[in-house]
Parts: structure tokens; sequence; C-alpha cells
């Protein structure tokens, strides 16, 4: 791409604020945007062959929302943590295989998306997101959701596509979890834990594909009370 195409994208993005190149084949994030530091508020390099995020991503301190889905990257600098005003993260489709301790410290971040990565551990330290409303671990290689999992304010999980066999009882105490998906894991029936069904805020449970037949969550004690939740939120929705 040539340094033309790319001074008229920046010029646009000082006047909006949001630089979006996609798709272009770009292998390291552009150092020109250093420049617009003070005013980018939405940085999209989806589908290009970044192999590095930058320290100096920790720069851009009025960004909202940075995407790099389907890139290369195989870490996130630790300097994320200076993006006090960021929502969005999403990472989608990389090689990332853990999560720095600094991510929690993104105290405005409502979506954090790391589908498709190569994360084995379930990430920690995440519970000081306190505004965090989605996160997005689907398609990746985790196999236990450890105990810390209900310090997440998150509302919705998405664990579809990894390899968990262990589900800690303690996802029920999450405070505001809504939605849990655990679809084309590797779940027994008598891995799901009943304080989900009996004593969680869970009104969506969705465990499809697992080594159960999901029909025979019905015989599981709670149950019942489940139900009465997921039926009250389908009404509301209608």
């Amino acid at each position: 791409m040539g340094n033309s195409a790319l001074k008229s994208h920046l010029e646009t993005s000082q006047k909006t604020g949001v630089f979006q190149l996609t798709s272009k084949g770009l292998q390291e994030f552009p150092e020109e945007l250093q420049r617009l530091t003070s005013n980018l508020r939405t940085v999209d390099l989806s589908g290009n062959k970044i192999e590095v995020l930058p320290a100096a991503i920790g720069n851009f301190l009025q960004l909202k929302s940075l995407t790099l889905n389907s890139n290369r990257l195989t870490s996130i600098p630790s300097e994320i943590e200076k993006l006090k005003k960021l929502e969005t993260l999403s990472l989608n489709g990389n090689g990332i295989q853990q999560l720095p301790p600094t991510l929690g410290l993104l105290k405005s971040l409502r979506t954090l998306s790391l589908a498709g990565n190569q994360i084995s551990e379930f990430p920690t330290g995440l519970g000081t997101l306190r505004h965090l409303d989605l996160l997005d671990l689907s398609r990746n290689k985790i196999q236990n959701v450890p105990a810390e999992v209900s310090e997440l304010q998150a509302i919705e999980i998405n664990l579809n596509q990894n390899q968990i066999s262990v589900l800690s009882a303690e996802v029920s105490c999450c405070p505001r979890l809504k939605v849990l998906r655990l679809e084309e894991n590797c779940l027994e029936l008598t891995s799901i834990p009943l304080s989900i069904l009996t004593d969680s805020q869970v009104s969506l449970f969705s465990v499809e594909g697992n080594l159960f037949e999901v029909k025979k969550l019905r015989d599981l004690e709670g149950y019942d009370k489940y139900m009465e939740r997921f039926t009250a939120t389908k009404k509301k929705f209608t």
C-alpha cells in the first residue's frame, strides 16, 4: 500500500478520530499513527499480518475501541494498561497464548473478545473490570474453569469450542452473569455444578455438543428454577 494512501487515511483520521485499515497485508502496526495519539478513539486493523502490538500502544490515551482480529499476534504488551478509556478490545483469530496481568487495569472495558486464539488457561485477574459485559474466549484450548471465575463481573461468558472438562461451582457466584455458553466442550453431565441451576443469575446456559444429551439436564435438581429464569428473560425480549 502506497504512502499517499496511508497519508490520506491519516488526514481523515485526524478529523474523525477513527483509523480503519483492514485486509491490506500490513506486517506491522503503522508507526505513523503515533502522530494521532491525542485524537484517535477507534482503531481497526483487522485482517492484516501484524505480529507485534508495540509498547507504544500505551500512548493512545483517548482510545475507546481497539480491533486487530485475524492478525498474527502472539502476545499483548503490558503497556495496554494505560488505555483507561478503552471499552472494546477485540483480538479474535490471533495466536495469543496468555494475557498480561495488567489487563485488569482497563477500568472502562466492556467487551473483551479473544475468540480463536491459543489460550490454554482461563485468565484470572479480570475481576477488577467492573463494567465488563462480554468475555469471549470461544475457540481456544481451555480445559478448566477455576474458582477465580467467581470474581468476574461479566454479563456473558462465551467458552464455546474449548476442551473444558472441569467447571468450578464458583461460576454460580458471578454477580452479573446471565449468559454462560459452553457448547462443544468435554463436559460430562456429572461435571455440571447444580448451583448454576439452583443458585445463580444465569438465564441462558448453553451446553449443546458435550459428552451428554442436553435433554438429560432436565433431570437435574434445580432445572425448574433455571427454566423460570430462562422463561422470564425470554418474555422480556418478546
